[in-house]
This record gives structure tokens, sequence and C-alpha cells, in this order.
């Protein structure tokens, strides 16, 4: 597992599209959400502001940078060849996943690290870190999910972006709107539960009861994409 997570860790500092498109430009769209973070702030909260970030980094350096990978390794008969090995299939995934997986938790814990030195800091740490990775294993089951119907990188753009930029705007819903309006149609969509479970880590006066129970739509969602990952995800390209 560990050999092949650092040949993909090799793949990706060579892949300058990968590099720009995947890796810099959500941090520096992060950046933005905290040079401006007063007015974000004012419109929706501090810790809207905390999740939005963690959204964007989780929707495009780990989720659509996942099925880039998962997309690309098919179609040059790279996961072929690793299926042919000794290693487990989930080994191999595993393998191909952990580096972009480790860039992004370093991404955002270093820009959220930025954020909280530089406004007040989350009100509940292990309940912000508890969202953030109950954010990360979604985002990668829906990226396995969503690489069982991608053929090619060129095809990622295309398969990668409506759920990108959906979990963003639910995101951005929930943060500014809250929950007290449609509040089961807005925690039932992708992200929207775990939006405001990290909205109520950052902000605070929440009961801890009543945000751990937001992790149930959000631990769903891995149902949902892993079902249908098992369901559509393909090793050799489609002839």
């Amino acid at each position: 597992m560990f050999s092949i997570a650092r040949s993909e860790l090799t793949q990706i500092f060579r892949n300058r599209a990968v590099l720009i498109t995947s890796l810099i430009m959500p941090v520096a769209a992060a950046a933005f959400f905290i040079r401006f973070r007063e007015t974000f702030g004012q419109i929706g909260s501090l810790g809207y502001v905390g999740a939005v970030i963690v959204f964007t980094i989780a929707a495009f350096s780990l989720y659509a940078t996942t099925v880039t990978t998962l997309a690309a390794r098919r179609q040059d008969l790279f996961l072929k060849r690793l299926r042919s090995t000794a290693a487990s299939d989930a080994s191999i995934l595993t393998g191909l996943v952990l580096p972009v997986t480790v860039i992004s938790a370093v991404q955002v814990g270093v820009i959220l690290g930025v954020f909280a030195v530089l406004s007040d800091g989350p009100a509940d740490v292990p309940l912000l870190v508890l969202g953030v990775v109950a954010t990360f294993v979604m985002m990668l089951a829906l990226g396995l999910a969503t690489a069982g119907i991608t053929n090619s990188p060129e095809h990622a753009q295309v398969t990668s972006l409506p759920l990108s930029l959906g979990v963003v705007a639910v995101t951005s819903w929930v943060g500014i709107t809250g929950t007290q309006d449609l509040t089961l149609l807005k925690r039932l969509l992708p992200g929207g539960a775990a939006t405001e479970l990290i909205v109520n880590a950052w902000n605070g006066g929440v009961p801890l009861g009543d945000s751990l129970v937001l992790l149930a739509p959000t631990l769903a969602w891995v149902v949902v994409a892993v079902a249908l990952a098992l369901r559509m995800f393909r090793w050799e390209p489609r002839h």
C-alpha cells in the first residue's frame, strides 16, 4: 500500500494540471475567504467561513483529485496491473488515494490554523476535527462512486464538477441561512449536516448531543456512496 502511495505522490507532483486545478486553486480560494473573513462573518458567521474552507478543499483538492487519479490509473491500465499483484483491492485503492488525502488534510489543518489565529478560534476543537473527518470520508466515498462513471482524466472534469460545486453551494446555503427553516432538506443534502456540525463546533453554543446527531446524515451518504462505488467501479477501461 505504501509503495503505491509513494508512486502516486510522485505522479501528483509531476502533473501540473492536477497541482494547479485541484491543489493550488482551492488553497487560493480558502485564502480569499480568510482575507475577507469579517465580511463573510457578517453574512453568516466565523463558523460558516470555517465550513466553506473545509468543503472547498474537500470538494476540489480531495474529491476531484480522487476522481481524476482513479480515472487516469484505469486508463493507463495501472489499476489492472496492480490487481494482478498480491495487493488486495482495498490496499490498492487506499494507496492511490492516501497521498491526496494527506495533502488535503494538511491543507485544512494549516489554513484553519491560520484562520483561528487571525480570528476567534473554534469553540470545540475535537468536534471540529470530527466534522472534518466525517466530511473527508464522505467526499472520498463519493469520489470512488464518481470514478466508476468516469472514463478518463479529461472526463473527470465533467463528472466531478456538479458535485464539487454542489456541496460548496449547499455549504454556503446552510452556513448563511442556518437550519431553522427547511431543516430536514438542508441536513439531508450532501454536505448540509456536516456544514452545520462544523459551524456549531466553531461558533459554540449548541449542546454536544445536538451536534453529534448531525453525523447520521453524513454517514448515510458514506453508505450510499460506497454502495454505488461497489456497483459501478471498474478496474479496466470500458471497450
